[in-house]
């Protein structure tokens, strides 16, 4: 069973990786009844920004891999990560910040696209 977000934008959290809570790295406001719903406005775009920034700096040259990694398969453990030549144990401790970029990257494409952003993850 996944957790999913939805609203302006809409995606599933990563099972055993990332926290239902993870949009507010980013900023925005959160309110907490079964759902975390978060808000984001332009006023948020320098947080967002930040969190980006973070991310990419965290990820380092794993981003690019990651990216490609996950273009050629749709799942992984540690043999597929290690078939494809990555270590491990580097890999997934990488893949909070990776996770965490792409949902960064929604919600940035979504206020510069619509001035603002709303969606709810679920607990």
């Amino acid at each position: 069973m996944g957790r999913y977000y939805n609203g302006d934008i809409e995606g599933k959290f990563w099972f055993g990786v990332q926290s239902s809570t993870d949009a507010s790295f980013f900023g925005g406001e959160e309110f907490e009844p079964n759902y975390v719903e978060y808000q984001f406005s332009e006023d948020d775009m320098p947080t967002i920004k930040e969190g980006l920034k973070t991310c990419k700096k965290e990820l380092g040259d794993w981003l690019q891999n990651m990216d490609k990694f996950f273009k050629e398969v749709n799942g992984y453990n540690d043999q597929i990560i290690e078939e494809h030549g990555y270590n491990a144990q580097e890999f997934n401790s990488k893949l909070e910040w990776y996770a965490r970029y792409h949902l960064g990257k929604k919600i940035y494409d979504c206020v510069k696209a619509k001035g603002d952003c709303t969606f709810e993850a679920e607990l």
